[in-house]
C-alpha cells in the first residue's frame, strides 16, 4: 500500500519534540480451555467447532473463571514486580463489534490482578531503561472477522465477512505501560527492547509461547509528541496489533515523524486507531478512539470477586524461574562472549537451543559456533525460527562431537547438518548413508599425498628449500582429491615427512 503521509526527518522531529509512548501488549495465555468456558484452545480447527453457548454469549449460560489463566496473571504480576491485588472483579467492557458474539467482552478496569510494576530492558550499547508498569489485567480474546471480496483484506471495499468464533474467549493477560517519557531519540528503540525483554519473561515463565507471528503476543503502540519544555502530553494515537519487533520499532519512528509534520504544519492530532503496514512501515487511519467512559464498564454480574490468598501468591512468588536478563547475564559470563555477541544470539532466538546443546554434551564455543552458523543461515533461508528447524540439540552436540574425535572436519561437519535438515535420519546414520567420515588412514592418505607431489614438483621444491608454508597448497591438493574428507593436519605432516622437512 503506498502512503502519501507527509513526514519531517526524524532528526527534524526530535529537534523539536519529546516523544511520550504508551504501550499495551497482549499476551495469549497457553491453557488448554478457554476463559470462562470449558471450550479448547487448540489451533487449526474448522472454525466455529471451539464453541459453546457461554462463550457464544447465549441466553442463561453462565462463565466459570480459569484457575490457570488467574496463575498465569498472577505470575505475569510478580515477573514485573507488580503488586498483587488481594481482591479484584472482572468487569463488562461493552462496544457493539461482530467478532464479540456476546457484545461485551468480559476484562478487568479499575481493578485489575496486578499494578503498579516495572521492567528493565538493556538497549543495545548497554544501557538500562526502566519501564514502568500500569497495571496486567485479565481478559478474553474476541474472534476472528475475515473480509473477503476487496483488496487490501480489510472491511474497506470487502463484499462480505465470515466470522469464526474459535477464538472468542481465549485467555489474554493485557500489559499496559505508564507513560515512557525520557527516551528522547531512543523511543522506538526502547519500545522494541521493552517488547522484547517482555517475551523473554513471558516465555521464561512458560505461560505462553508469546510467538508474535501467531498473534500469541501484540503490542498497540500509543504515541504522543509534545513541545521542549512542555509537561502535558499531546493527542495520542494507537497504532493497532503490531506483530514483530521490528514493526514496534518502525511504528514508533513513523508516527513521531506524522505527528511532527501535522503538528509544524498547524494541524491537530485526532485520537484514532491507526493500522500498520509491514511492506512500508507506514500507518494509515483506522477510526476515532473512544473514551472509556465509552464503553459503559460495570461489574461483571455473574463472576465472583477474585481474592488470591497470599499463601498462594508467595507459593507462586518462590517458584519463580530466574529472569531472562539474569540468565542472560550469567550465561553470558559462563561463555565468555561480548554484550554484542548475546545480543545476536538473543535477536536469532538461540539460547535455548545453545544452552540445550551445552547440557547434551557439547563445549560453549562449538554449540554457539552450529547454532549462529549453518543453522541460523538455514533458519533465515527457510523463513523458520531456529528453534522451529528439523535438528535437535542432542542431534547438534553429535556433530560436534564427531568434529572433536577428528571423525568429521567442518566442511563435512556442514554436509551432515545439512542432511539432518533434510530428513536423512541423526548424524551417525547421515555419515554412514554419505560416506563422510575423515580419512585418516596411512595408507590411502599417503598415496594421495605421493600424488599430489608428483603433480606439483615446483611447489614440492619449495617446501624442500625452507619455505614450509607452501604446503598449504599440497594440503589443499589432497583434500580436493579426497573430496574434502581427509585430516588436513595428518595430510601436512606427512608431506613435510616426505620431504624430509620438520614441521
Amino acid at each position: 500500500m503506498t502512503v502519501t503521509t507527509d513526514l519531517v526527518s526524524y532528526e527534524d522531529a526530535l529537534a523539536t519534540y519529546d516523544p511520550v509512548m504508551g504501550l499495551e501488549v497482549h499476551v495469549e495465555l497457553g491453557t488448554k480451555t478457554k476463559m470462562f468456558c470449558g471450550c479448547s484452545t487448540e489451533l487449526g480447527q474448522d472454525a466455529n467447532t471451539q464453541t459453546c453457548p457461554t462463550c457464544l454469549g447465549l441466553p442463561g449460560a453462565l462463565p466459570v473463571v480459569n484457575e490457570i489463566g488467574v496463575e498465569s496473571a498472577i505470575k505475569i504480576g510478580l515477573a514485573l514486580n507488580c503488586e498483587i491485588a488481594e481482591w479484584c472483579r472482572f468487569a463488562r467492557k461493552n462496544y457493539f463489534y461482530p467478532d464479540m458474539p456476546k457484545n461485551f467482552q468480559t476484562s478487568q478496569y479499575d481493578e485489575p490482578i496486578a499494578f503498579n510494576g516495572y521492567l528493565d530492558v538493556q538497549l543495545e550499547d548497554g544501557e538500562i531503561f526502566r519501564v514502568e508498569i500500569e497495571r496486567a489485567h485479565m481478559e478474553e480474546d474476541t474472534g476472528k472477522s475475515t473480509h473477503v471480496g476487496g483488496a487490501t483484506g480489510r472491511i474497506h471495499g470487502a463484499s462480505h465477512s465470515l466470522l469464526d468464533y474459535n477464538r472468542a474467549g481465549i485467555p489474554l493477560i493485557e500489559i499496559v505501560t505508564k507513560p515512557i517519557e525520557g527516551a528522547g531519540e531512543r523511543a522506538p528503540e526502547v519500545a522494541k527492547a521493552y517488547v522484547a525483554e517482555l517475551r523473554e519473561v513471558i516465555k521464561a515463565l512458560n505461560v505462553s509461547e508469546a510467538r508474535m507471528d501467531k498473534g500469541q503476543m501484540r503490542c498497540d503502540v500509543n504515541l504522543s509528541l509534545r513541545p521542549h519544555g512542555r509537561e502535558e502530553f499531546g493527542t495520542r494515537s494507537e497504532t493497532k496489533n503490531v506483530n514483530s519487533l521490528r514493526s514496534v520499532e518502525r511504528a514508533a519512528r513513523f508516527e513521531i515523524q506524522r505527528h511532527a509534520a501535522v503538528l509544524n504544519g498547524g494541524g491537530t492530532i485526532l485520537q484514532e486507531t491507526r493500522h500498520f503496514h509491514e511492506e512500508d512501515g507506514s500507518t494509515t487511519s483506522g477510526r476515532i478512539k473512544d473514551n472509556a467512559e465509552d464503553y459503559r464498564y460495570f461489574p461483571e454480574p455473574d463472576l465472583v470477586p477474585v481474592a488470591p490468598a497470599r499463601e498462594w501468591v508467595e507459593e507462586l512468588r518462590a517458584g519463580l524461574p530466574e529472569m531472562p536478563r539474569v540468565r542472560r547475564n550469567r550465561l553470558r559470563e559462563e561463555w565468555g562472549v561480548n554484550e554484542h555477541d548475546m545480543q545476536s544470539i538473543l535477536n536469532a532466538g538461540a539460547v535455548d537451543s545453545i544452552v540445550a546443546t551445552i547440557e547434551a554434551g557439547a563445549d560453549s564455543a562449538s554449540a554457539r559456533k552450529w547454532w549462529m552458523g549453518e543453522l541460523a543461515r538455514n533458519a533465515n533461508e527457510t523463513g523458520r525460527a531456529i528453534d522451529e528447524l528439523p535438528i535437535t540439540p542432542e542431534q547438534v552436540a553429535r556433530v560436534a562431537a564427531l568434529v572433536a574425535a577428528g571423525d568429521l572436519n567442518d566442511k563435512l561437519a556442514r554436509q551432515v547438518i545439512e542432511g539432518v535438515l533434510a530428513g536423512e535420519g541423526g548424524p551417525d546414520e547421515v555419515v554412514e548413508k554419505r560416506g563422510l567420515k575423515v580419512v585418516s588412514d596411512d595408507g590411502a592418505l599417503g598415496a594421495a599425498v605421493d600424488e599430489a607431489i608428483a603433480a606439483n614438483a615446483g611447489i614440492a621444491d619449495k617446501i624442500r628449500g625452507g619455505k614450509v608454508a607452501a604446503a598449504g597448497a599440497l594440503v589443499g591438493a589432497v583434500m580436493k582429491t579426497t573430496r574434502g574428507q581427509a585430516d588436513a593436519a595428518r595430510v601436512r605432516e606427512l608431506i613435510l615427512e616426505k620431504l624430509g622437512v620438520e614441521g
